[in-house]
């Protein structure tokens, strides 16, 4: 490899954030078993949060955001992880407190790193994303639960985010009754063109009710939202029901009764992809790669360069996203 290469670095200094292109010395590469050749990488909400001066995401500056990552392996000192293998890298430390996938090369440890599944190009798999994982990873928790698209309609909140989005499509190819809620009207004719049953505008989903449960609506919802979407989620789900929560772009904190709970049996499932120990990563690549796959994959993709990243790390945090960006890290 290189004895430098480019990354885009995001500098705390004095109140303010700078952000550009840089050299990085290949000797400054953090410890680890596995170097990575990085081809391509994405932009989620967390990395633009990492980049403003109030983020409280970053842990280390200055930082290579970037919290996934897929590319060649070049170099490896585990024998299960050979050199010239396609892998991917997602979560954990990485573009947190730990130089993340906006650089052309990086340095793992192997217990970080999911080769990449047969079927899967690297581009695809920066398309899926940290999002589209998590969107899985939402759906996964929920059928383990026992959904089925039999049980009745799901519900997607946040449905024109990243995550949202995801979850929609892959809902829909799996043959459920899939709504839509969003506060973007651009994004309707993308959701209908995929093929949801409805869409409902944010201010239903946020408003405040009196009666802690009302109308059995929704077999299960995924929530990328948070903050006051959750309420109205419960006392609108059908008996039995579960949310599959992972977003706080709404807010974190929320307010509700037990009355979902101890009435209608219902679930709050909290889902986490950051920490999720890396057989169960593996074992969900691989499923995204195939039954999980999102219908689609390919379609609202924008590719950005590392000189490019401002405007789209901007661009997310302003809600401007319909879709995924993903960043072509190799020059």
């Amino acid at each position: 490899m290189p004895a430098e290469f480019r990354a885009f670095v995001a500098e705390q200094l004095a109140g303010r954030v700078e952000r550009g292109v840089r050299r990085v010395a290949a000797a400054d590469l953090p410890v680890g078993e596995v170097t990575v050749r990085v081809d391509w990488s994405s932009v989620n909400y967390k990395d633009a949060l990492a980049t403003q001066p109030d983020g409280r995401v970053a842990r280390m500056n200055p930082l290579v955001p970037g919290i996934d990552l897929a590319g060649e392996v070049v170099a490896s000192d585990d024998p299960a992880i050979a050199a010239g293998s396609a892998v991917l890298a997602h979560g954990y430390e990485l573009g947190v407190a730990r130089q993340g996938g906006f650089a052309e090369y990086n340095r793992l440890p192997a217990g970080w790193v999911v080769p990449l599944p047969e079927g899967l190009s690297a581009r695809e798999a920066m398309t899926i994303g940290t999002a589209g994982f998590t969107a899985g990873l939402s759906i996964a928790r929920l059928e383990a639960r026992g959904l089925e698209p039999s049980l009745g309609p799901i519900l997607v909140t946040g449905a024109s985010g990243g995550v949202g989005r995801m979850a929609v499509a892959i809902l829909l190819d799996r043959g459920y009754e899939t709504w839509a809620s969003t506060g973007k009207e651009a994004a309707h004719d993308d959701l209908q063109a995929l093929g949801v049953s409805g869409i409902l505008p944010r201010a239903e989903v946020i408003a405040e009710s009196p009666r802690p449960l009302e109308a059995e609506r929704w077999a299960a919802a995924v929530d990328c939202v948070g903050g006051a979407t959750l309420p109205y989620l419960l006392r609108t789900l059908r008996y039995g029901g579960a949310v599959a929560a992972s977003g706080n772009t709404g807010g974190a904190a929320f307010s509700t009764t037990v009355f979902p709970f101890i009435l209608r049996g219902a679930a709050l499932i909290g889902v986490d992809s950051a920490a999720l120990p890396i057989a169960e990563r593996r074992v969900m690549w691989e499923r995204l790669a195939t039954d999980l796959r999102p219908r689609g994959l390919g379609e609202r993709v924008t590719e950005v360069t590392l000189e490019e990243l401002p405007e789209a790390l901007d661009g997310i945090l302003a809600g401007r996203a319909h879709g995924r960006w993903i960043v072509r890290v190799a020059a």
